[in-house]
């Protein structure tokens, strides 16, 4: 009995972590992890193993580990010597918690770490004046109008328009030629 208490505490705490940690749950705190799992646990006790429990957990998601992976990587946890490894029955919790949670987790970080606002839509034209509007000389030759939608996840859309000229549009494609380089000569060097 005390086996399976022991397993629903720890599987409690992964996912309290997780909950605070991934998913910015405010209300779960480590005093209230503490409280309702550990009760009888010294707060240092608890508070080694929490940090123990967290820094795993970051060290699996941040690698977002698959499913062989993570068994190397708790195998070597196993065996290490003294404080800093894991027992086996601990191993089998951290197992069963990202098994069930690292869809969960990796979509977490991915949203934690996109720029805000983003993307969402780009649509354009080219306006050609007519002969009626060439007597104003200031707006000679065609102009390209951009219209860029943005928005954070879970609001509405903003949008912005943007007019530019031959001049403009150069001036732009070279700077995205510029960022094409760039990228290509990360990825070739990888």
């Amino acid at each position: 009995m005390a086996d399976v208490d022991a397993t629903k505490s720890l599987s409690g705490l992964l996912n309290g972590i997780a909950q605070k940690v991934y998913y910015n749950n405010t209300e779960i705190t480590e005093e209230l992890l503490k409280n309702e799992l550990y009760p009888e646990m010294s707060q240092e006790e608890f508070k080694a193993l929490h940090d123990k429990m967290q820094g795993l957990i970051k060290s699996i998601a941040t690698a977002d580990m698959n499913q062989s992976q993570l068994e190397a990587f708790l195998t070597a946890q196993t065996r290490k010597q003294g404080g800093g490894g894991v027992s086996a029955e601990q191993a089998a919790a951290l197992s069963r918690f990202w098994k069930s949670q690292r869809v969960r987790v990796r979509e977490s970080l991915l949203s934690q770490s996109r720029w805000e606002p983003g993307l969402r839509g780009l649509s354009w034209r080219v306006d050609l004046h007519t002969a009626a509007s060439r007597l104003d000389a200031s707006h000679s030759g065609p102009v390209a109008l951009l219209e860029l939608e943005l928005g954070r996840t879970g609001q509405d859309s903003e949008f912005v328009c943007l007019e530019f000229d031959e001049a403009k549009i150069n001036q732009v494609l070279k700077k995205m030629a510029d960022i094409q380089e760039s990228i290509d000569r990360i990825v070739h060097h990888s």
